[in-house]
């Protein structure tokens, strides 16, 4: 026959698919800015990249865990610096008591001043994350209120009791390296991390040193508030410590968000050489390729146009 065989229209359409395929290919790659966007276009590159992105992620996880870490660590100085003003306060209330010209109506607005003392701080240690919702210092036990209050008929606490625990919990900041921010309410322990209200360590135990000045104070029991007024030297010492603390486990979570953000740059220039398209070259051959597929059209539409035209002569 003259015109065009089946095997002639079968090659045809052949050519036409790679060429519109090869078109499509080189799309992708000019859009994405991708060579390498199945496994087939390069085995190996997929593979290294795959891999590379894999620890993109990681690092990802990783920068959020550190913010997260960062605004709870805000949190917990926000609450360390209030205390620390009442730490400093009470001192001077029981300073102040001491004295000899402080009156029986002195110690009774004294007492009530660290009355509502106690009531703040109690309020402090339970203080919850505003992001999560969780405890700050119930240690790891950061779902239960932390501290509970004993109240006498009057309404003012006479006894407070931890329920939360010493542990505090760990969270992966890079590989294998993992940080904690928090600090446990209570630790009675010889070891691990400082109680921030009462810490054997230090000897701090302010909120029943509130409670005991409270009382002297109101008994007008002089002596006895200059002794609870060197109680709280323990109770400085140990916010001076958390508030140092603090500063440096912040610095530390700053300085490991910069080494992602360093890492995870380098990451995306590995994945764009394993991956990464030529943007001029891709352009150059999708022009190419457009040309040559239009150059086929019009090949094939005159061979069949001589080929009916034999037919029919």
């Amino acid at each position: 026959m003259r015109v065009a065989n089946n095997t002639y229209t079968e090659q045809m359409l052949q050519q036409f698919n790679s060429l519109k395929a090869s078109q499509y290919s080189l799309q992708q790659r000019a859009s994405t800015g991708l060579r390498v966007q199945v496994a087939s276009d390069d085995p190996t590159a997929m593979a290294e990249t795959l891999a590379l992105a894999s620890k993109k992620t990681a690092n990802t996880q990783w920068t959020q865990n550190i913010g997260t870490l960062t605004d709870r660590a805000n949190q917990i100085y926000t609450v360390l610096q209030s205390l620390q003003s009442k730490v400093s306060r009470a001192g001077e209330v029981a300073t102040a008591a001491a004295t000899a010209t402080a009156s029986p109506s002195d110690l009774i607005n004294h007492a009530n001043e660290i009355n509502a003392m106690i009531e703040d701080a109690v309020k402090l240690g339970n203080t919850k994350d505003s992001a999560v919702g969780n405890f700050l210092f119930g240690g790891t036990a950061s779902g239960a209120t932390p501290f509970s209050v004993t109240r006498n008929s009057a309404g003012d606490i006479t006894a407070v009791t931890y329920d939360g625990n010493a542990s505090v919990n760990q969270t992966e900041v890079g590989d294998g390296q993992t940080m904690s921010v928090d600090v446990p309410g209570v630790n009675t322990g010889s070891s691990g991390a400082r109680g921030l209200f009462q810490d054997s360590q230090s000897g701090a135990d302010f909120l029943n040193h509130l409670i005991t000045l409270r009382d002297d104070l109101l008994a007008g029991n002089k002596t006895a508030v200059a002794t609870d007024n060197t109680n709280f030297k323990g109770d400085e010492n140990n916010l001076a410590y958390q508030i140092a603390n603090n500063g440096v486990v912040q610095n530390r979570l700053k300085t490991a968000e910069a080494f992602l953000s360093d890492h995870s740059a380098a990451l995306d220039k590995a994945i764009t050489s394993q991956s990464g398209a030529d943007l001029a070259d891709t352009i150059v051959a999708l022009s190419e390729a457009q040309n040559g597929y239009q150059a086929a059209l019009q090949s094939s539409v005159k061979v069949m146009q001589l080929s009916i035209l034999n037919y029919i002569s």
